[in-house]
This record gives structure tokens, C-alpha cells and sequence, in this order.
């Protein structure tokens, strides 16, 4: 298995949050984080049907196109209630004017850098959970899907990490971003939207995957 070391690194990503909560997770190795949207790279459709299949058609994309070594991630929230949707399409439910799909449709718009409102996202979610009635609970996890590529032969590796929790309503908390205000971690009284990043970081999903990848490739 090839190994990371230190250098430039592109995060295939243009959602500033997820490149900053990155950035911290690598920073420690002498990583050097560099964004797609600093590089002006295209965000590729995210034609895939699962968090691994979307994550490495973004590594691939910015691999080739930069000629560096190129980090993707998918993530997104599964709520049991909805059948674990929103699922892939996470982001896709904080664009305005996409239509809530029960299932994935060919062509679906492709997920967009900053025009996005969470807001919209979580009160979609609730009012789906709401007409599931209440019996319908409301645990959920999230999920990050992360993929490494190389640009010399299209070498690859493949990480996903998961946490579980519940939703709560009203979302709490102006810390994080995307669903954080929304989810509370198993065990723990704070949403992610409350916490410290630090304190999320040693837990999250996205923490789950890193730690994966760091003990295959860096550590």
C-alpha cells in the first residue's frame, strides 16, 4: 500500500467546511491541504450509488486534472425513519428548488459548492420525520465515505467511518456546519452544531475514516 507523506494534497471539495475540518485532521503530518475550488477544478456529477462509489469519481477527477495526489469525501445523514435518506443526496436537500426524491433518479443535479442552505435541509428532514408520525423514532448516523488517488497510475484507497445518534428538533447550536445543529451523538448531550470542533473531531464520522486512513497510510 502506497504511503502519504508530507507535500501538497488537493481535498477534492468545494464545501469550505469540510475542507477546514480536513485540514485540522491532516494538519499534524505536514500535509498540505489544497482545495479544488483554490484550483478552479470542476465538481464531477455525482453519479454513484453509494458514499465510496461518489468519493472516488472526486478523487480520480481531481487527481487527474491537478497531477497531485487527491483526497475526496462523501458523507452525508441516514435517518432510519426515511429509509436512509437523505443519504447521497445530503447535500443535495439544502439546494433550493430540488425536489425531494423517494428514491435516486438519473440526472440529478450534481452537489453545488456554496449554494446550499442547511436550514432548508434539516427542516426537510423534519417535516419528513413528522409524516412518518411518532412512532417512527428518530435515530440516525452519519456517514464519510473518504477516498485517496494518485495521479501517476490511478493507484487508490478506500476508508469509511460512521457515528450514530438521534435527531433532535429545533436544531442547536451555530458551531459546525451542514446537519450538526440537528444531531446528537450517542451518549453525549451536546448536538454537533454545539461542540467544540476539537471535541467532534474525536468522534465524528469523519474522524472515524481519518483515523482508518492515517493507520493505513501515514502512521
Amino acid at each position: 500500500m502506497r504511503r502519504l507523506g508530507p507535500g501538497k494534497l488537493v481535498i477534492a471539495s468545494h464545501n469550505k467546511g469540510k475542507v477546514r475540518e480536513i485540514e485540522d485532521l491532516l494538519g499534524p503530518y505536514g500535509i498540505e491541504p489544497v482545495s479544488a475550488a483554490d484550483l478552479d477544478l470542476p465538481e464531477p456529477e455525482e453519479t454513484g450509488v453509494t458514499f465510496i462509489d461518489n468519493a472516488e469519481l472526486k478523487a480520480r477527477l481531481a487527481a487527474d486534472l491537478s497531477g497531485l495526489p487527491a483526497l475526496a469525501d462523501d458523507s452525508g445523514l441516514c435517518v432510519d425513519a426515511l429509509d436512509g435518506r437523505p443519504g447521497i443526496y445530503s447535500a443535495r436537500w439544502a439546494q433550493s428548488g430540488y425536489k425531494i426524491p423517494s428514491a435516486r433518479a438519473d440526472g440529478s443535479p450534481a452537489e453545488g459548492g456554496e449554494d446550499r442552505n442547511f436550514d432548508l435541509a434539516m427542516e426537510r428532514v423534519h417535516q419528513e420525520m413528522l409524516a412518518k408520525g411518532p412512532e417512527a423514532g428518530r435515530n440516525a448516523h452519519f456517514v464519510c465515505a473518504l477516498a485517496m488517488c494518485w495521479p501517476e497510475d490511478g493507484q487508490g484507497e478506500l476508508f469509511e467511518g460512521r457515528v450514530d445518534g438521534q435527531l433532535v428538533w429545533p436544531p442547536r447550536g451555530n458551531l459546525g456546519f451542514g446537519y450538526d445543529p440537528m444531531f446528537q451523538p450517542i451518549g453525549h448531550d451536546l448536538t454537533f452544531g454545539e461542540m467544540d470542533p476539537a471535541q467532534k473531531h474525536m468522534m465524528s464520522h469523519r474522524a472515524d475514516a481519518f483515523r482508518k486512513l492515517v493507520a493505513a497510510l501515514i502512521a
